[in-house]
């Protein structure tokens, strides 16, 4: 079974996605796109996360809001895999705490598939790690996203469940997380409103591959770096 799940929260300029882009990813072979605290940023988004099937935000973001927080998408095998996106409440302006909808979310998951994915968008390392370890054995894996660096902590616990900090950056690396080094150092020099523009030098994919067998449970939690000429 093979099976891609890209977060796409920053492909429209470095915030946001758009839905032309989110399209644009999925034909490239892209399964499940999840996104994060940026998801609002492009006005166009909201009604196409209306129907976007394939396309998950944050699950516990105003319950009034477009879209939804957990899909199931068969893999190229047919076998059924539930994502799940949650956002980190700790430094960030988030609604809902995770820890108060993770059960439940993970509930309607395993009524629908046994490989059952987390992407949790968050800011503080403490609390992805502590979620991992509250899901452990009730979900395949839960990656941390959002911090852009890439973490060493992959690993599958005592429970079965793959676990990473977080998974890294797909993009530019010779910058400040994406930004150009040197806008982002003079906003924090000066405390001036910048516009940051994306950088373009040292660009390469990050990110986790996980190993698991029929029943979901984890067999394998590998970091991943590959270098784009």
């Amino acid at each position: 079974m093979g099976f891609c799940i890209v977060n796409g929260e920053n492909v429209a300029d470095g915030a946001g996605i758009t839905p032309r882009l989110a399209e644009r990813l999925l034909a490239a072979g892209a399964d499940v796109l999840t996104l994060g605290n940026h998801v609002w940023r492009r006005r166009e988004i909201a009604p196409y996360l209306e129907k976007a099937e394939r396309v998950v935000r944050p699950a516990n973001l105003s319950a009034s809001a477009p879209g939804r927080g957990l899909t199931v998408v068969a893999a190229k095998d047919g076998t059924p895999v539930a994502v799940l996106n949650l956002q980190g409440s700790l430094f960030m302006p988030t609604p809902v705490s995770p820890f108060e909808l993770a059960d439940e979310l993970v509930e309607q998951a395993r009524s629908r598939a046994k490989v059952i994915v987390v992407d949790f968008h968050a800011e503080a390392t403490s609390e992805k790690v502590a979620l991992a370890r509250v899901l452990d054995g009730l979900v395949t894996a839960v990656i941390g996203t959002h911090t852009h660096v890439q973490t060493s902590d992959a690993r599958v616990q005592p429970g079965g469940t793959a676990a990473i900090t977080d998974a890294g950056m797909t993009g530019p690396h010779d910058s400040v997380i994406g930004v150009k080094a040197e806008l982002a150092i003079s906003r924090m020099r000066t405390g001036m409103p910048v516009r940051f523009e994306p950088a373009d030098a040292g660009v390469r994919i990050e990110g986790v591959l996980v190993e698991c067998d029929a029943d979901g449970r984890a067999l394998s939690c590998e970091a991943v770096r590959v270098p784009v000429p």
